[in-house]
């Protein structure tokens, strides 16, 4: 994949600099609320990693960003304007989950009628070079492999050449060398100074290419910062050791360590989640158990996502 163009020079965020904006936002389904009186500011130029558990309301809002969806209460801003106008001047376009195509097309007609929608687009050839498509021009969509079909809405979307570009679970059905020439395009895309949000399910790819978390649950943020504040935010450390003897008994004097909260256990190494990690250390020192291997590090951001999650439900 090659560099991204540099950004367009007439997007029209919000006069202090927002990119997107939702003020109070409230969306129900049925009597659920999806959404509940949401207020999040996107900055221009942003990596914005959108995380929550299913059911979180991480969809609902990505459809209001885009206009799909509709709040019930409250206002949703994009580029200065409604999501609907920023979609279709091409200041904000959204690579969706399980979007269909046309059927008897090829991959360059797709991506060219997709050009055509927009007063300012890029080239059909340069969109599907930035894809990864090179080769597949003249190929029907409808034979294309599930990551191939990933890369497509990948550049339907990057046709636009938009501001905004919005990402659902972008890396979904791609192998592990694909997923990685995905997050070195975008990380060339966010370079020019473009703002990106994706939803994802893995956190790994989170560190490195977000330069902001916020974390969703039941309709409502839970946490909000970079990747090492979200860690922090927990106030817990992770302590990690492994034991010689597994047993019940090591276990529950693990477990009854000054400042723990919690413990996982793979095989002989174990994770003690603790609000105080020197007393925890101290009493391990002194606990008669025989340990080796220990570390002292921050929760990762599955663990803190984790306790995040849990603490709102």
């Amino acid at each position: 994949m090659n560099e991204f163009p540099s950004a367009p020079p007439d997007s029209a965020p919000s006069p202090d600099g927002a990119a997107i904006r939702l003020v109070g936002v409230s969306k129900s389904y049925g009597g659920v609320e999806a959404i509940r009186s949401l207020d999040l500011d996107l900055a221009r130029g942003e990596s914005v990693a959108l995380l929550g558990p299913n059911g979180a309301g991480k969809s609902t809002t990505i459809g209001m960003m885009v206009g799909l969806v509709t709040a019930d209460r409250g206002r949703v801003q994009v580029a200065g304007t409604s999501p609907r106008t920023a979609v279709a001047r091409g200041a904000i376009a959204a690579m969706l989950q399980d979007t269909g195509f046309m059927g008897g097309v090829t991959v360059a007609e797709l991506v060219g009628f997709a050009a055509s929608i927009y007063p300012r687009s890029l080239a059909v050839g340069r969109a599907i070079d930035l894809a990864g498509l090179i080769g597949l021009e003249r190929r029907r969509v409808d034979r294309l492999s599930g990551g191939q079909a990933q890369r497509l809405r990948f550049a339907i979307a990057v046709v636009a050449d938009p501001e905004i570009l919005i990402l659902d679970e972008p890396t979904r059905a791609l192998d592990v060398q694909a997923r990685a020439e995905f997050w070195e395009a975008m990380r060339a895309f966010a370079a020019t100074g473009r703002t990106l949000v994706f939803a994802t399910h893995y956190l790994d790819e989170v560190d490195g290419n977000a330069s902001r978390v916020v974390v969703l649950a039941n309709g409502s943020i839970v946490g909000d910062g970079r990747p090492d504040e979200i860690r922090r935010r927990t106030g817990t450390t992770m302590v990690r050791v492994s034991v010689a003897d597994t047993g019940f008994d090591s276990q529950r004097r693990l477990e009854e360590l000054a400042g723990v909260a919690e413990i996982a256990r793979s095989g002989e190494r174990f994770s003690l989640r603790t609000t105080d990690a020197d007393a925890t250390v101290r009493e391990l020192a002194l606990s008669g158990l025989s340990w080796r291997a220990l570390e002292v590090a921050p929760p990762s951001l599955d663990e803190s996502f984790l306790t995040l999650t849990q603490e709102a439900s």
